[in-house]
């Protein structure tokens, strides 16, 4: 397995304003592709650095932009409060793209993936950058009326819990048939899960209601992605 290097770095959005990111880099950096890691609504943390690290670990460069500047929470209020705060518009346009350019630089192909609010804004942001190579959504959506298929020109993969409470599959059915009908190559799976299915801190006393962690689903999910990012990804 390759080893991993992890640091806080600066970018510049398109706008010229400044953000920080988790970047982590793997041992042979040369010819590697790249992928923008978007949050959950906790925020920049230990467990989203540890989605990156693993990309890293497969041959990825791996950036999280930190979207709250600073800021996060293992308490379901205040990353509500958090989320409610963020501008999505900004972040998708802004944030990601920023992101996004800041990779570009380094690698010819990048790729965007989020989870739950951060899924939402991975679909946004590639209505934003007809550039990026694929997309993958971990059980999150925004307003389908915001999504503009026409313009979304990668591949996506979704992986999606058929017991979401926060995210209804029924939407995630509509979502799917919207893509399509723009012609955009997407791939989606369904698992009996709830949400938040694979992310490993949602267990015990730090789950919340609606979350639970599942192991199998998880490293299926997990596998299926690096199929996926081989096929879009690495150079034929």
């Amino acid at each position: 397995m390759t080893t991993t290097t992890g640091s806080m770095i600066t970018f510049r959005r398109p706008d010229g304003q400044e953000l920080q990111g988790y970047l982590a880099t793997p041992d042979k950096p040369d010819g590697a592709p790249a992928v923008v890691v978007i949050q959950e609504w906790w925020g920049l943390n230990d467990q989203i650095r540890g989605v990156a690290n693993r990309l890293a670990q497969s041959g990825y460069l791996a950036l999280v932009p930190d979207l709250y500047r600073g800021k996060s929470t293992v308490e379901e209020e205040e990353a509500h409060h958090l989320m409610d705060g963020l501008d999505f518009g900004d972040a998708a346009s802004q944030d990601i793209v920023g992101a996004i350019g800041y990779l570009k630089e380094r690698a010819s192909r990048v790729a965007v993936m989020g989870y739950c609010m951060g899924g939402a804004l991975t679909l946004l942001s590639l209505c934003q950058s007809p550039d990026v190579s694929a997309g993958v959504v971990f059980y999150g959506y925004p307003p389908l009326e915001y999504i503009d298929a026409s313009k979304i020109k990668a591949p996506v993969l979704g992986h999606w819990a058929t017991q979401d409470a926060a995210f209804p599959i029924a939407n995630v059915d509509t979502l799917e048939s919207k893509l399509r009908d723009a012609n955009v190559d997407v791939q989606f799976h369904r698992y009996l899960a709830h949400h938040a299915f694979t992310n490993e801190t949602a267990v015990g006393s730090r789950r919340i209601a609606i979350t639970q962690y599942d192991p199998v689903w998880s490293q299926l999910a997990w596998d299926r992605t690096l199929t996926f990012f081989g096929r879009t990804l690495w150079a034929k």
